[in-house]
């Protein structure tokens, strides 16, 4: 993001209009962020017992839904995307936050769809990530890398991890600093 663009997100977080993101932007915009959370959390804590009472096994594709996204500008590699594979408990969730993408004058992130099911490890990790779960879903990567500092090097709107904080799903470039891309169904 450019420096002014940094400086309005200050302003919207309501601290003071810099342009430098450090740590009190960082913890104003995580507080900021959890406020918008639903007040009964949907979603399991990122504990392996936690995800696997909910979710099940990673990998398990009997829990995985074809979301129906025909209409909402999602593309992958410049194709169309009809459908997206995820889990079944947060594919209403899901449809709720790219609907609200898609009327939003951010609807542009759609265009670079990445992904939801993918049974792997966490990157640099043994794990499982929440995608090999059909959990999260990564948007725009091409401007949002995993290496990629946000919201410095990275470009993901705050408005676009807001409407993913109102249904309760964790915004990663907001939390981890990096990923902008990523977005999952924990806290």
């Amino acid at each position: 993001m450019t420096t002014e663009q940094i400086k309005s997100m200050q302003t919207r977080l309501g601290i003071t209009s810099d342009g430098f993101w450090g740590p009190k932007s960082t913890a104003t915009c995580q507080a900021w962020l959890r406020k918008l959370m639903p007040s009964t959390y949907p979603w399991p804590e990122q504990y392996e017992a936690k995800l696997a009472s909910f979710y099940g096994s990673p990998g398990d594709e009997s829990k995985l839904v074809n979301l129906d996204v025909s209409g909402l500008g999602v593309l992958y590699d410049r194709a169309p995307v009809k459908t997206i594979r995820c889990h079944g408990r947060v594919a209403d969730s899901l449809h709720r936050v790219l609907t609200a993408v898609h009327a939003s004058p951010f609807a542009y992130i759609l265009e670079d769809y990445a992904g939801c099911f993918n049974d792997r490890p966490m990157r640099g990790g043994t794990a499982p990530s929440l995608h090999s779960r059909g959990a999260a879903i990564d948007l725009r990567p091409g401007t949002n890398g995993n290496l990629d500092h946000w919201p410095d090097a990275a470009d993901m709107p705050l408005e676009v991890m807001a409407m993913f904080a109102a249904e309760g799903w964790l915004a990663a470039g907001a939390n981890w600093g990096r990923d902008a891309m990523h977005f999952q169904a924990t806290r």
